[in-house]
């Protein structure tokens, strides 16, 4: 008879190499995936790598290309910003300036006006002075005449003569016109006296 222990042996070792054989593959198998493997990494490292590096490439020159036109538009904002800020403020010194301009122009102007009015006022005044002074003495000697007619015709109808001398007439009027002076003299100083006393009456 055959001993169990001998029979089931065999068995065992069978059943290690099937193990075996399921979980290392064959060397030809090994060998092939090698070869694919280093085939596929000559064509990825020949071919795909260099398009993914061109790629990688220009996409970091066109970033690096928008950061300068970046920095470079920022600059160029910043220069127009200064630019601005360096018009505006001639803008408002020449506002001022012109501001002040205008605030001299404008009290030369007045007190020019201002003058040329005085100056007018002042002619207008000694034009009417003049104008008035020359109708006083029109009507002086116009009154000296009418007053010098009436007294010759009143002295000769008092006296009874005719006074048709010139030097006769000349007298008489003269006369007569300084009693209307002394008159008048005498009557501006009882008034003057009179206002004097009720001032001091009032007082």
């Amino acid at each position: 008879m055959v001993s169990p222990l001998n029979v089931s042996a065999p068995a065992v070792l069978a059943a290690e190499e099937t193990e075996q054989n399921i979980l290392l593959p064959h060397p030809p198998d090994i060998i092939w995936s090698l070869v694919i493997v280093v085939i596929v990494g000559i064509v990825f490292y020949k071919y795909v790598l260099p398009k993914f590096q061109a790629v990688l490439d220009e996409r970091t020159a066109k970033i690096e290309g928008g950061i300068a036109k970046a920095e470079k538009a920022q600059e160029e904002a910043a220069e127009a910003l200064k630019e601005y800020h360096q018009q505006l403020a001639e803008a408002r010194a020449d506002a001022a300036k012109t501001r002040e301009e205008a605030r001299a122009e404008g009290t030369a102007i007045v007190a020019e006006l201002r003058s040329k009015a005085q100056d007018e006022a002042s002619r207008i005044v000694e034009t009417a002075h003049r104008q008035i002074e020359a109708e006083r003495q029109t009507a002086a000697v116009s009154l000296r005449a009418e007053v010098g007619t009436l007294a010759t015709e009143l002295a000769s109808k008092i006296v009874g003569e005719s006074l048709e001398d010139s030097a006769r007439q000349s007298r008489v009027v003269d006369r007569f016109l300084d009693e209307l002076e002394a008159a008048g003299d005498e009557s501006r100083s009882a008034q003057t006296a009179s206002a004097g006393s009720s001032a001091g009456k009032e007082g």
